[in-house]
């Protein structure tokens, strides 16, 4: 039976059944096979730049479970495509375009050049063609293609003891301006306050007490515009894009939620400083200015906060002591010490003899 109906599935898909033969999904006695659904292909041509694709909000639509519309960007096939000079990075992990918060980065290097953007709706939609906007971020003809980010710094001497034995990454990730990739620890500032460079992207991953899984956080990238959030473990933004990310939010979720705290602060490239604000609370300027440093602590409810490290003191530099002036000469024994003139004995003034 199995064998029949993969039959009918693949003669479906090729166009190949036989007039005599019920379709799937026109019977009553099966469950359709397959679903036909309203494909649109564009080729969009793209000059040398940073590009963001966004799906803007339209009219909002029932939820009918199955996700549609949905949009990918993705190289063309055949000779046209050029991926030397084409990097495409979408904010949700599985690469599709489904919701007003989600958008891709294009960047071109040698443009033009072009990229395909592929709609899918249901069958029966009406008017569920999703409304995309192209904006264009940076000019960037002289920039270099783009290359896989180096390894964190410092994770070196993460390594595992044995042979073989899997690298342990930072608890957290950030990819700075002009840096790379930079780990550090929970509860600890990563970035560089005052430097002016901005994080393009981050990936949390708690090692002490929350699994990853019970962690998920969202990038801000303008006023009222979050990326989608993401588990723990996972890229929230981008790398090598040039795109700074505003801001931040945070939440534990599950049993986790419950038993612990979490909080966050940041610094941005204006000087401003914020936090630390409370989970899923946004961490942002007032003039969303790009982030260039953050700090989250995520500690047990009821736990004190741990005091931040201090330097340590320098030894006070020893400075000779300064000579002593020399004692008087002790007085022979009956006599008095001498008065000074115009006073007495007693400390009152004395009369001058006429």
């Amino acid at each position: 039976m199995s064998e029949a109906r993969s039959a009918a599935a693949a003669q479906a898909l090729t166009g190949q059944a036989q007039p005599d033969q019920a379709q799937p999904g026109q019977g009553a006695t099966g469950p359709r096979l397959i679903t036909e659904l309203k494909v649109s292909g564009h080729l969009m041509s793209l000059d040398s730049g940073l590009f963001c694709i966004v799906q803007t909000p339209s009219t909002p639509r029932a939820d009918d479970g199955t996700g549609l519309p949905g949009v990918r960007v993705s190289l063309p096939p055949g000779p046209i495509s050029r991926p030397e000079a084409v990097s495409i990075t979408s904010f949700r992990p599985d690469g599709w375009m489904n919701g007003a918060a989600d958008a891709v980065l294009v960047r071109v290097h040698g443009g033009p050049a072009q990229v395909l953007v592929t709609i899918y709706q249901a069958p029966s939609g009406i008017d569920t063609a999703p409304r995309l906007q192209v904006l264009r971020l940076a000019d960037d003809a002289g920039a270099q293609p783009f290359m896989p980010a180096p390894a964190p710094a410092g994770l070196g001497a993460q390594r595992g003891g044995g042979r073989g034995q899997p690298r342990q990454l930072p608890e957290v990730v950030a990819h700075i301006q002009r840096q790379g990739d930079v780990g550090a620890s929970l509860g600890t500032w990563i970035g560089q306050k005052g430097s002016k460079r901005w994080i393009e992207g981050f990936v949390l991953t708690p090692q002490k007490g929350v699994s990853p899984k019970d962690l998920e956080y969202q990038a801000v990238l303008g006023r009222g515009w979050l990326s989608p959030w993401v588990e723990g473990g996972q890229l929230c933004g981008s790398r090598g894009m040039a795109l700074p990310i505003l801001g931040l939010r945070v939440r534990l979720r599950g049993e986790a939620a419950e038993n612990f705290d979490c909080s966050y602060s940041a610094t941005f490239v204006d000087g401003s400083e914020i936090g630390p604000v409370g989970p899923g609370e946004p961490c942002e300027a007032e003039s969303l200015a790009p982030m260039e440093a953050f700090e989250v602590s995520i500690r047990r409810r009821g736990e004190a906060a741990e005091p931040a490290p201090q330097k340590p003191r320098q030894a006070a530099r020893s400075r000779p002591a300064a000579p002593r002036p020399p004692e008087p000469p002790p007085m022979p024994r009956g006599r008095s010490a001498p008065v000074p003139a115009g006073r007495s004995k007693a400390g009152a003034p004395g009369r001058r003899a006429r």
